[in-house]
């Protein structure tokens, strides 16, 4: 993976409450800083405790100035939901890409609860970080008790969307 070091680079999560989104931007968040990126982090959590929407802004590069994503200038759009896949699909730029769970998903995503790595999983095919620094963040930010079941979902993730990318 070449490292653009000038480039900002987008990524909007979206999801609903209670799908473990926040954690899963504060992974990313670590992990690009930690290797070496600034980054800038903004979240709406509206009504996310009752199911409603839930947002984070990540943004990163050699200098980043806002931590909200300019209108259209999404370039990775990480769905939790299929309604907000469809509500924040407006903020991606032309060519942008989506990560999602897809029908092929099901059978890799054995725990609903690990969803939100297994997604981490798919976004790391597309940063310029290595899978280390990937897998040492989870190790530090969930519950000792699911590390192993969290890197298992992390690796299917990055299964499944090396797939998608060899077909």
């Amino acid at each position: 993976m070449q490292r653009e070091i000038n480039k900002t680079t987008n990524i909007l999560f979206a999801g609903i409450g209670g799908q473990g989104i926040i954690l899963a931007s504060e992974i990313t968040c670590d992990v690009l800083f930690e290797s070496g990126y600034d980054v800038k982090k903004s979240e709406v959590h509206g009504m996310s405790q009752r199911g409603g929407s839930v947002n984070s802004d990540i943004r990163f590069g050699a200098k980043v100035y806002s931590p909200l994503i300019p209108d259209g200038q999404t370039d990775i759009l990480v769905a939790f939901h299929p309604t907000e896949l469809e509500r924040n699909r407006p903020f991606l730029k032309s060519g942008g890409k989506i990560i999602s769970i897809t029908h092929d998903d099901a059978d890799a995503v054995s725990n609903p609860k690990v969803s939100n790595i297994f997604l981490m999983g798919k976004l790391s095919c597309h940063i310029p970080v290595r899978r280390e620094n990937w897998e040492n963040v989870i190790k530090n930010k969930v519950p000792k008790a699911y590390v192993e079941q969290n890197l298992a979902a992390f690796a299917a993730g990055i299964s499944q969307e090396q797939k998608i990318n060899n077909k």
